[in-house]
């Protein structure tokens, strides 16, 4: 796995051994891109359910101001602190090690923080987790009407559970999983 594009290009990122993760393909993840690189430059960036960090990494190569990573598994916070370090990206970035719902609720409660431009997340598949996930997202202060939120999930999840609070603004399906990108609706039920 490697870092496709920006001022990281070509550098190659250790992924977390096991099978807790899930990598995303180069090729999944340079489609993904280039569908959001418009938005990208200058952006806050958060990163849920970060694996490697390559997705969040990717974005700073290409011009992202800053991101965070959520990340609850010990092995995959070494590989992202590892991989943030070997791109130089670090100083654009921060871990949390500590599961994702705790995190958003952490960040929520922040005063200065603003919402974040783009929120990727990618939970294990076939858990719910992306909705409760994004019910945590609708009431947060994380959310504004101009971020895009885009989760990756399995083929075959259906979109109904999305459809209390967001908007399903495009889906990308591949072979065997699918990018689901959504906003907030102006008012949510």
């Amino acid at each position: 796995m490697r870092v496709i594009a920006g001022t990281a290009r070509r550098l190659l990122l250790k992924t977390p051994v096991g099978k807790n993760t899930r990598p995303t393909s180069d090729i999944v993840k340079e489609t993904l891109f280039n569908m959001i690189n418009d938005k990208l430059y200058k952006a806050r960036f958060l990163d849920l359910f970060a694996g490697s960090g390559a997705i969040g990494i990717e974005a700073l190569s290409r011009g992202a101001d800053m991101a965070v990573f959520v990340e609850n598994d010990l092995e995959a916070c070494r590989c992202i602190s590892y991989n943030l370090e070997h791109t130089r990206l670090d100083m654009y970035a921060t871990i949390l090690k500590m599961d994702v719902f705790s995190a958003v609720r952490l960040l929520s409660g922040k005063e200065t923080e603003a919402a974040f431009d783009i929120i990727f997340m990618d939970p294990p598949y076939n858990k719910e987790l992306e909705s409760k996930c994004l019910r945590l997202l609708a009431d947060s202060r994380l959310v504004d009407n101009n971020s895009i939120i885009i989760v990756e999930a399995d083929s075959h999840m259906k979109h109904v559970l999305f459809e209390d609070c967001w908007n399903i603004i495009k889906v990308k399906e591949y072979k065997n999983n699918k990018h689901i990108f959504l906003n907030r609706r102006q008012i949510c039920q």
